[in-house]
């Protein structure tokens, strides 16, 4: 499986560069050039990005503020031409800083970070995550909690967190990864509708435009990656 990821430079030449040093690498996709903040955020709206490679200096909004404005974060690599803000980079929580002008050799030891903690996660989270047919264990606060399958309304990534929204009690936040979950859960029952939201389709009973609404107040947005496989279960069941 590889990582997808997203160059965001507003120098053309910076973000070729970046993004053919991607190209090289087999474990990485590349999913987008951008040449600004803004436009790296349209991307992410509608597809998951697992790793950004952003520089610091850009115009409007810089890389630092764009990353810690983001609710839930793909992994970072700040990539710069000033030494002085790497201290900076890694209290936002960047998985690694790359001083401009940047070598393959210095790049490939950045992404082979990312990939070493992207492994590393994904094996905590199989230990923290067990399912049967009806009903789920997940870790949460110290303790193994039994989750029904039929009581979960939705769920909702919190960067490196996920909050399991229940009909009858409350939510229940556990360290895991949305595509770890989605893993887990059967597909005929549940759906991802956006990067940031997994819905129990039979909890669904009200969509106004385009958007699932739980409760009367829950909107829950219905992104382009999935609108057609969303619409595709609203005909079948809806019609």
């Amino acid at each position: 499986m590889k990582i997808r990821c997203i160059a965001i430079d507003d120098e053309p030449l910076a973000v070729k560069k970046i993004a053919g040093y991607i190209q090289k690498v087999p474990f990485l996709e590349l999913v987008a050039e951008c040449r600004s903040a803004a436009e790296a955020m349209s991307v992410m709206d509608t597809t998951d990005i697992q790793l950004l490679f952003i520089d610091i200096n850009m115009p409007d909004i810089s890389g630092m503020e764009f990353v810690k404005s983001l609710t839930s974060k793909p992994y970072v690599v700040f990539t710069t031409a000033y030494s002085e803000y790497a201290v900076e980079g890694f209290q936002v929580d960047a998985a690694d800083y790359l001083l401009k002008p940047i070598t393959f050799s210095n790049f490939l030891k950045a992404a082979n970070k990312v990939k070493n903690l992207i492994d590393l996660s994904s094996n905590n989270q199989k230990e923290s995550l067990k399912t049967t047919a009806n009903h789920l264990f997940v870790k949460s606060e110290y303790k193994l909690i039994r989750i029904e399958l039929d009581d979960i309304k939705y769920i909702e990534s919190q960067h490196e967190y996920i909050k399991i929204h229940l009909a009858n009690s409350t939510p229940v936040l556990t360290q895991l990864s949305m595509k770890s979950i989605e893993e887990q859960l059967p597909s005929d029952r549940f759906m991802r509708v956006h990067r940031s939201f997994i819905v129990n389709l039979a909890k669904i009973s009200v969509i106004e435009r385009n958007r699932i609404v739980f409760d009367g107040k829950v909107y829950i947005p219905v992104s382009d990656q999935y609108k057609e496989k969303f619409q595709e279960y609203i005909d079948g069941n809806f019609g």
